[in-house]
């Protein structure tokens, strides 16, 4: 067995339900039939006199202030959304303004259901280490009540050796400015194809459109389009289709006094209005060009999912879009962490069953799957997927897998590709590296173990993993004694990395 590999660690990583955020609640509209009592409730506030409502806003404040960053922004905001209700809003008190919005906001645990499903990387910030130290950033899948799945972060150190530190994250979350993004034509077009929806409309607006433009530039061409033409079911239907791009294309922003930790991605486009979903971490570099790190994750509304990215340089400053392509069409895209012949590469499990090879001049189109390789053994019949981004040895690609088997049961495995050819499977291991013990069994997803990322330092791979959708552990196992387990694609085994005595050494 090769689960003799992989050490655990006595580290766990369980939901924190004490961080919380502060959301827009409006009463009624709990449920997705449910008629809004917004009125109702404003009328009940401005009944109240001066004095009253002072006192009851400054209780609230007082309450609440030390669980949030900006508690008074909040509800401010979520009074702006409300205020369309009340005549004259300019002119009630900041009081009772303040308690409006106390009204229709509440606290919401991103993590008080789960934390799971991690990856990790090399954090950009390596100054203050001693030698043999490395520190890293996870992310981390944070659900919450209904579900609804967010990107959490954690940080700490690698080494020297096998020594794992975790940082303590900070009690607060914070969720970070939203605002428009600069678009891309080409991909604009790409998305619009893959639901047949590139036509003579698509091609008339973003016609009239640079390769890249703004939301208002897209306004603009939106507003050309003839109002006998703007009638038509099938034109309103592109149309819709081009605003579902543009929402789910943004930029967000936090600010520099936040910690790493602290900061929350939350849904904010109508195709991740459920969740954001098993986030990819990879750090891609490519010859002198600056770092960036990039992570696929699944946006998925309630009825369907899509592969999108998130793109930043320093973890404060996030891009995301939406990819597209026949690759890009359900979950697990997992990029390479640098070009291959001057293409960008990614593992797709486009079929819902198998891993594939696909390459992208952008990194955002993602056409042409080829298949790669295909559930053979006893404990990945159902389908198999990646656990990550490959890792790059001088051996070749370190893939870690996901296979799931008889009785829904997830196993951690590996195989190893052709650094120069991805497309050639070199080596599988056998059998699983990491499959749930006795304690790891149960959850809300029981018999799973789940990474989306490891991290190689030192000569050793620390795979931090998912805990039945419940939990997060993590395991280690010594690259060398790993490659030594793999079985070459011809079928026979391969001999060890380190020398030992009367046996000869692999061409790993």
């Amino acid at each position: 067995m090769a689960a003799d590999l992989a050490v655990r660690t006595a580290h766990w990583l369980r939901p924190d339900p004490r961080r919380v955020i502060a959301k827009l609640f409006v009463p009624g509209e709990e449920t997705p039939t449910g008629r809004s009592r917004a009125s109702t409730v404003i009328a009940r506030v401005m009944a109240l006199d001066d004095a009253e409502v002072a006192a009851i806003a400054d209780a609230v404040i007082a309450d609440f202030r030390g669980r949030h960053d900006d508690l008074t922004a909040a509800f401010s905001a979520h009074f702006a959304v409300v205020s369309r209700e009340i005549t004259s809003p300019r002119r009630l008190s900041a009081e009772r303004r303040m308690l409006i919005g106390a009204c229709f906001t509440h606290e919401y645990a991103p993590e008080g259901a789960a934390l799971f499903n991690p990856s990790m990387a090399a954090h950009p910030d390596q100054s203050g280490l001693v030698k043999g130290q490395l520190r890293f950033v996870m992310t981390v899948r944070c659900v919450g009540e209904g579900h609804i799945s967010s990107i959490g972060f954690r940080t700490g150190v690698l080494g020297p050796g096998d020594t794992l530190t975790l940082d303590e994250p900070g009690p607060r979350l914070v969720t970070g400015v939203t605002r428009p993004a600069t678009y891309q034509r080409t991909l604009f077009l790409a998305a619009l194809t893959d639901h047949g929806d590139h036509d003579e409309t698509s091609d008339l607006v973003l016609g009239r459109l640079a390769e890249s433009f703004t939301a208002t530039e897209l306004g603009d061409a939106l507003a050309g389009i003839h109002e006998h033409t703007l009638n038509r079911e099938r034109v309103q239907h592109v149309i819709e289709h081009l605003h579902q791009i543009a929402a789910a294309t943004y930029d967000v922003d936090f600010t520099p006094g936040s910690d790493l930790a602290e900061r929350l991605l939350w849904p904010v486009a109508p195709a991740e209005s459920h969740g954001m979903e098993d986030a990819r971490l990879v750090r891609f570099a490519n010859g002198d060009e600056p770092a960036t790190f990039y992570a696929t994750y699944t946006a998925y509304n309630g009825a369907r999912v899509a592969s999108h990215l998130l793109a930043t340089q320093d973890f404060r400053q996030f891009h995301v879009s939406p990819l597209a392509g026949a690759a890009a069409k359900d979950k697990g895209l997992a990029l390479f962490p640098r070009r291959i012949d001057g293409r960008y590469a990614a593992l797709s499990r486009w079929d819902r069953q198998s891993l594939s090879l696909v390459l992208s001049d952008d990194h955002r189109i993602w056409n042409e799957p080829a298949p790669l390789y295909a559930p053979t053994r006893g404990w990945e019949l159902i389908q198999i997927g990646n656990c990550g981004s490959p890792i790059e040895t001088p051996a070749g690609w370190l893939v870690l897998t996901h296979g799931v088997g008889p009785m829904r049961r997830y196993s951690i495995g590996a195989i190893l590709l052709d650094l120069d050819d991805p497309s050639i499977v070199l080596a599988t291991l056998a059998q699983p590296l990491l499959t749930a013990n006795a304690d790891e069994r149960d959850g809300y997803v029981p018999n799973v173990v789940y990474s989306c990322g490891a991290l190689l330092h030192d000569q050793i791979l620390t795979i931090p993993y998912g805990i039945s959708d419940a939990a997060i552990g993590f395991a280690q196992v010594r690259l060398p004694d790993l490659l030594d387990r793999m079985l070459p694609t011809d079928g026979t085994m391969a001999t060890p990395t380190a020398p030992n005595a009367g046996r000869e050494t692999t061409r790993w």
